[in-house]
């Protein structure tokens, strides 16, 4: 396979449309002379720090788009209420954010000036390093009125209104959707016009670059933004690979997906997380469907110390299908965390949600909370939830929390969820026909994965995937298992 390189220049791009005259940052300083009641809205010290690291680490040299801007000010002005989460907080009951939290965090403030190698994918593709875009390939091939890239350099006016709406528009994240409002340099955009289908998916690579040492106590902070934006009728499939850079460095990837699809539109989506095994990964998916539209996802997670994926589906007309399939492993001290949340409002919605996990090490750990909301004029609602655990050490943890709110009183929806280790009848089955028991394992280990891996759309990433599960479930390179 062919390979092309990239290198990165820092230049001063065009003033876009909607954008303002430059104007001094407004810092977020918490005022001594502020009242005992503001005060106590106010967020903690060290949310505030964060904040204002973030705003320096923004270029300097070039005014925003006034939507970009109006999104740091919106998500300046909700940090100022959030403190960080803890452990006594419900959404992170579980999930230990200490890690990020003790570090020395850096927000990365440039896009990186190193030549690198990647292979050519021969599909449209772009490269985004520490969350800048740093090289695009094959984007001539798709379709006319079809745009990916910068939101700064979008020059169309009619997709610039439309695509503004989106960008900024305020969704109730947590802080963490806030601290990629604020530090996002940009916002890569792919927008696909009305009644348009890409046949080639587009395929977004996130590489770290900027990553300390193992041990060391600076963690330096990307924060990659997308939106999606498939108008009436379109469709695009979308892969999303985040890459684990230089060996075991640690750093923070921070990233924010936005998917928008029109009426009648469809979606395809596939995310697979590799990242350092020393590295925070924390991701927000934010979709919204309009009637009889549909969106499908397919996730494969095994890197990161720490990964958490915060995924909220909204369907906001008839008709509408939501397929959501997700497979986590967790071979070293790894938190894996999932909540999903889907919001069904209008009648004959369809959902179907399939999470599974692997924990292989003693000191692993994976948590699921996923909640199907079915209000009431969701009438003729089908919706379906599943999700089963593997443990396979000592001491291994899973949390799941799988639920269904109904208020319609005409639906069909069921739940279900199961935790165990591997069953001795499969192992003795495979034994009285002289497979070894090792052997045996790896077969139920890897069929287990199998269902997920085999709903991602195109052969050479099942067959990538399948090569990095098999490379992090072998024993001879997972030693510290048991």
């Amino acid at each position: 396979m062919a390979a092309i390189s990239f290198t990165t220049h820092i230049q001063r791009p065009p003033v876009p449309l909607f954008s303002t005259p430059k104007t001094p940052k407004t810092k977020l300083r918490v005022s001594t002379q502020a009242s005992p009641t503001s005060q106590l809205a106010l967020s903690d010290p060290f949310v505030l720090q964060l904040a204002e690291a973030l705003e320096d680490s923004l270029p300097s040299y070039t005014s925003s788009p006034l939507p970009l801007q109006n999104l740091r000010d919106s998500s300046s002005e909700a940090l100022l209420s959030t403190p960080w989460p803890s452990r006594k907080d419900e959404p992170f009951r579980f999930t230990d954010t200490s890690f990020i939290k003790n570090s020395q965090i850096q927000p990365i403030s440039h896009p990186p000036t190193f030549s690198s190698i990647l292979e050519d994918t021969q599909i449209p593709n772009l490269v985004i390093v520490d969350g800048f875009v740093v090289s695009f390939s094959n984007l001539r091939e798709l379709p006319d009125g079809v745009y990916v890239g910068s939101f700064q350099q979008l020059s169309e006016q009619t997709v610039m209104e439309r695509v503004s709406e989106f960008v900024s528009s305020s969704c109730p994240g947590d802080l963490f959707w806030s601290i990629n409002g604020i530090g996002a340099p940009d916002v890569t955009v792919i927008y696909v016009p009305s009644g348009c289908r890409v046949e080639a998916p587009v395929y977004l690579r996130y590489v770290a670059n900027e990553g300390s040492d193992e041990g060391s106590n600076k963690l330096p902070l990307a924060n990659p933004r997308v939106l999606v934006l498939v108008e009436k009728g379109g469709e695009i499939g979308i892969i999303e690979e985040f890459l684990g850079g230089d060996g075991n460095k640690c750093y923070w990837t921070n990233s924010v997906f936005e998917v928008v699809v029109g009426e009648g539109g469809k979606v395809t989506h596939s995310y697979v997380q590799n990242q350092s095994l020393n590295a925070a990964h924390i991701k927000w998916t934010w979709v919204r469907q309009e009637s009889a539209s549909t969106y499908e996802l397919v996730e494969v997670s095994t890197g990161g110390k720490l990964s958490r994926h915060n995924l909220h589906v909204q369907q906001l007309g008839p008709d509408t299908v939501t397929e959501l399939s997700t497979l986590q492993l967790s071979v070293s001290d790894q938190t894996h965390d999932l909540h999903s949340s889907v919001v069904l409002d209008h009648p004959r919605g369809y959902s179907r949600q399939l999470h599974k996990c692997i924990v292989s090490h003693s000191l692993g750990q994976a948590v699921f909370d996923g909640n199907i909301r079915v209000n009431r004029y969701a009438q003729q609602t089908d919706g379906g939830q599943l999700t089963r655990s593997l443990l396979l050490a000592p001491r291994a943890t899973v949390n799941v929390k799988p639920n269904l709110q109904i208020i319609a009183d005409d639906v069909k929806c069921s739940h279900g969820c199961a935790i165990s280790d591997l069953e001795e009848s499969q192992l003795f089955y495979f034994q009285a026909r002289g497979i070894d028991v090792e052997a045996a394992r790896k077969a139920l280990l890897f069929s287990f994965g199998a269902e997920v891996i085999e709903r991602l759309p195109y052969n050479w990433m099942k067959r990538n995937v399948e090569n990095r599960i098999r490379e992090l479930l072998d024993p001879t390179t997972n030693t510290g298992s048991a």
